[in-house]
Parts: structure tokens; sequence; C-alpha cells
């Protein structure tokens, strides 16, 4: 054997194992560890694009997207967004806080929601606490059709202090109230349609 085939011999070796091993590498899962990471956007896709969730802070945080489409929406928070299949909002995670120009809270609290599909929310887990407002609870909401949003279930502290579990009809009227103030004063209101009391157990004094 010459020199010249030895050659050739050992370049198409190192060629074969070259080539194996990048096939072997291209085939390899893509997993990559860190410490730490600092960004601004995280999104999440399926294998063929669809976004799933996304990541994000107050600046980079997506519209309304559904369907792949996104609509111009101002949201004064960052947090996590989820999408169903189809890549529609399908609920999501957002926080929030700051001071305005005149030193005051807004925009204070966090929530963690899930929506119906293609529709509003039916579950939301809340709690607010700023200039305007000042509130901590779950809802259990309903929206028949498809836009109008009523609450079925509020249970929860309002902006009085009172706590409160309240059933409401189909149309939102609260229609069984149990609430205790902050002085510890329970009562029990059963109530018709125009929010008049039926029944109620009331404190004795």
């Amino acid at each position: 054997m010459t020199k010249t085939q030895s050659f050739l011999n050992l370049y198409a070796g190192v060629l074969t194992i070259v080539f194996a091993a990048t096939v072997l590498m291209a085939n390899a899962p893509k997993v990559v560890e860190f410490d730490e990471i600092t960004t601004q956007r995280i999104n999440v896709v399926e294998p063929d694009g669809t976004l799933r969730m996304v990541l994000s802070n107050h600046a980079k945080l997506p519209g309304i997207i559904a369907r792949g489409e996104e609509k111009t929406l101002d949201r004064p928070q960052a947090g996590i967004i989820f999408y169903n299949d189809e890549a529609s909002e399908i609920g999501g995670l957002i926080f929030g806080g700051r001071r305005n120009s005149k030193g005051e809270v807004v925009d204070s609290g966090g929530s963690l929601s899930f929506d119906r599909y293609e529709a509003n929310q039916v579950v939301q887990l809340i709690g607010v606490d700023d200039k305007n407002d000042r509130f901590a609870g779950l809802a259990v909401l309903d929206s028949p059709s498809g836009n109008e949003v009523h609450r079925r279930i509020w249970l929860g502290r309002g902006d009085d202090g009172n706590a409160t579990l309240a059933l409401l009809d189909a149309n939102g009227r609260k229609r069984l109230v149990l609430l205790v103030t902050p002085e510890g004063k329970a009562s029990v209101s059963v109530l018709d349609q125009d929010g008049k009391p039926i029944q109620q157990l009331l404190p004795v004094d």
C-alpha cells in the first residue's frame, strides 16, 4: 500500500467519524443547563411552533392572542399567559404594583385565572390592594353567551373588610349571602331577584 493510499484511507475514516458524530448530535435531545438566565420574555411552543405559554415582563407581555392572532391590549402587569392547543389565550398568572406621579399605589395585586374555550374567565383567584380597591378572594364565573360575564360564587374579603360567601344566579344577582364583619357580627341573607331580603338571620346586639 502506497503512502497516498494510506492517506486516503485515513482521510476517509476521519470523514466517516465526523459524519457519524454530526448525525448523532443532530438527533440527540437538545438540553442545555444554566445556573441563571436573565431575559425579558420566554415563549414556550410546540414542535410545530404553536404558542403554548409566555413568561414575560410588563414591557413585552402580549395582548390578547386568539388562534395565533394578537390584538393589542395594554396590560400594566408582568406574568405568565397560558394558551390552548390552537394558540388561544386560556388563562394566566399576572401581577403588578407601582406608584404613580402623585405617589399613589396603583395596579397593585395579582390574579390567577382560567378561561372557557374561546370565552371569558371561569375561575379567578385575585388579590388587589391599591388606591382604588382593596379586596381578595376566589370567584367562579359564568358567561353563557360567551360575552357577558357574571359571578356565580364569590368567597373573599371586600373593601369594607367584611368576609363574604355570596351565591349568585345566572344573571349575577346575589341570592344567598353569608357575611361576617370585622367586629365578628355574622348574618345570613336570602334575597329576591331585586336584591331585597326574603329571609334573614341577623346578629343579636
